[in-house]
C-alpha cells in the first residue's frame, strides 16, 4: 500500500482520539442526595446473583452503548438500576476519570437528586440488592484506611525475548496501586469505589 502525506493528514485531522489497544469505557454516577443526615452519597450493593463482583459496593453505572455519550451512559445506567427517570437527575458536572490497569476506564459524573426520588426508587434487584447513603460530613472528616497492591506484568512463557534483543531477565515496568477502605456503620467501601469517593472528597475540599 502506498499513501502520501496529504492522505495521512486528512485521516488524522478530524479524528477523535481513543485508546491504544482493547479498552472498555464505563459511565459512573456519583449521586448526591439530601437526607436527614445532610447531603449524602448514594451507594449500591451489587446483587449476589451477578457473575462479576457479586455483593460488592459500587456507584450506579455501567458500560457505554453504541451512539451514547459517557454522561448519557451514566444517567441511563443509574435510571435502569434505581428505577428513576432521567428528569430526576441533575448532572452537575464531570468528575475525574479513573483509568484502571485492566484495560477499562470509569468516566465519573456528579448527579443530584431529591430524597423523595430515592425513597420511592424501584430498585432493579437483578442488579442491585440494596442501596444506602453515607453523609458527606462523615466522608469529609474520615480519612480512609489505605493499603497498597503491586501491579506486575507476567509475560507468556514463550515470549520472544530473543527478537527484541533482551535476556529473559528484562526489567518490566511495575506499578503500585492504592487501595483505600472506608468503613461506615456495617458497610465497607473499598477499591475503585473508594478511590472515586476519595477523589470527589478531595475536589470539594479543594485538595486537587
Amino acid at each position: 500500500m502506498i499513501m502520501d502525506i496529504k492522505t495521512i493528514e486528512e485521516k488524522i485531522k478530524n479524528r477523535k482520539s481513543g485508546f491504544v489497544g482493547q479498552h472498555t469505557s464505563f459511565g459512573v454516577m456519583v449521586l448526591l442526595v439530601d437526607t436527614k443526615k445532610g447531603p449524602s452519597l448514594l451507594y449500591e450493593v451489587r446483587a449476589k446473583t451477578l457473575s462479576r463482583q457479586p455483593g460488592e459496593i459500587c456507584f450506579p453505572g455501567g458500560q457505554r452503548e453504541e451512539g451514547e455519550t459517557m454522561e448519557q451512559c451514566a444517567v441511563r445506567e443509574t435510571c435502569e438500576e434505581l428505577g428513576l427517570e432521567p428528569a430526576m437527575i441533575r448532572v452537575a458536572g464531570k468528575l475525574d476519570t479513573l483509568h484502571a490497569h485492566a484495560n477499562f476506564s470509569l468516566y465519573c459524573y456528579l448527579g443530584i437528586t431529591g430524597h423523595e426520588n430515592i425513597s420511592s426508587a424501584k430498585i432493579n434487584h437483578d442488579e442491585v440488592d440494596e442501596i444506602f447513603t453515607v453523609p458527606i460530613d462523615f466522608l469529609l472528616d474520615t480519612k480512609p484506611e489505605t493499603h497498597y497492591m503491586q501491579v506486575r506484568p507476567y509475560p507468556e512463557e514463550d515470549f520472544p525475548y530473543d527478537k527484541i534483543d533482551f535476556a529473559r531477565g528484562y526489567k518490566w515496568r511495575t506499578g503500585t496501586l492504592e487501595v483505600p477502605i472506608y468503613t461506615y456503620e456495617d458497610k465497607v467501601i473499598w477499591g475503585m469505589t473508594a478511590r472515586i469517593t476519595e477523589s470527589f472528597i478531595g475536589i470539594i475540599k479543594g485538595e486537587e
